[in-house]
């Protein structure tokens, strides 16, 4: 659950708050659409959920978390469990597609065993499978976005924030993104999405937020049971349409320096008693 308690915020030097008086309650395995303007407070809000900036006032909770009291050393191991979708892709040059989904599993510690695992089976979700030795310039913008995604969601985050995420690609791939978002919401992920696309948001039955001159203007609940279950049972059969043979090997996706550093790992595990894998999906 994320909760925001008449929370404002005022950057240094400034003569007016970004974000004034905000109370907002987000329940585990919610949709929600962030809308507003340029300027309305859409990414201090974004800002203050990830702490990458401190409230100046109120109380920021975040599964649990107390984001106004978090220690510093804290705060890396708290955003390992968001799922982060940035406009901008921010992906890797110089790594493949498979690499740049396996670094977020890798900066964690995760065992290469269960990388070669755990990264197909996501980028199979993203309809990547034959991207994965590509290089981010080989890709189009809706391809980037979708291995951004696929980053996003490697590490089995409970949440995901999307940032403008169909920002820079075409009304075509929009809808194929937020509709990648929904199946991952309707498998227990909750998402925020923050987005100043008010058609594209009006073709999806789900809450939606809406900031103006940093307060809250409206905030409408548009979820309907009867989408709720029609949601669910395509994304169980999408899901099981997906699964990756458990004998696989993947080591061939991996880049020549990656390979490298994970062949030392890889020893140093192989001494350990090997950890039950599930699956490829966890």
């Amino acid at each position: 659950m994320i909760e925001f308690n008449n929370v404002s915020k005022k950057y240094d030097g400034a003569s007016t708050y970004a974000l004034k008086d905000i109370n907002i309650k987000i329940e585990k395995g919610e949709f929600v659409f962030v809308v507003g303007a340029s300027g309305a407070g859409k990414s201090t809000f974004l800002k203050l959920m990830m702490r990458e900036e401190v409230a100046s006032s109120g109380e920021i909770i975040v599964e649990g978390v107390n984001l106004n009291t978090i220690k510093d050393k804290n705060i890396p191991e708290f955003r390992r469990t968001l799922g982060i979708v940035f406009q901008d892709f921010r992906l890797i040059p110089t790594m493949t597609v498979y690499d740049n989904v396996a670094f977020a599993m890798r900066v964690i510690g995760t065992k290469e065993k269960k990388i070669r695992r755990r990264v197909p089976y996501v980028l199979s979700l993203m309809g990547l499978n034959e991207k994965a030795r590509s290089y981010p310039k080989e890709l189009s913008g809706g391809e980037q976005q979708r291995v951004a995604l696929a980053r996003a969601l490697v590490n089995n985050a409970e949440i995901i924030i999307a940032d403008e995420p169909t920002g820079n690609v075409d009304p075509q791939m929009s809808y194929e993104i937020v509709d990648m978002l929904m199946r991952l919401n309707e498998a227990g992920t909750t998402v925020i999405m923050v987005t100043h696309e008010h058609s594209l948001v009006k073709c999806f039955d789900k809450r939606v937020i809406t900031i103006e001159k940093g307060s809250v203007a409206s905030d409408v609940a548009r979820f309907t049971g009867e989408s709720a279950t029609a949601h669910i049972n395509a994304a169980s059969e999408i899901s099981n349409e997906y699964v990756v043979p458990p004998d696989e090997d993947y080591s061939a996706y991996v880049s020549r320096d990656a390979a490298a550093s994970a062949s030392e790992t890889e020893e140093a595990e192989d001494k350990a008693p090997e950890e039950v894998l599930e699956g490829g999906e966890n």
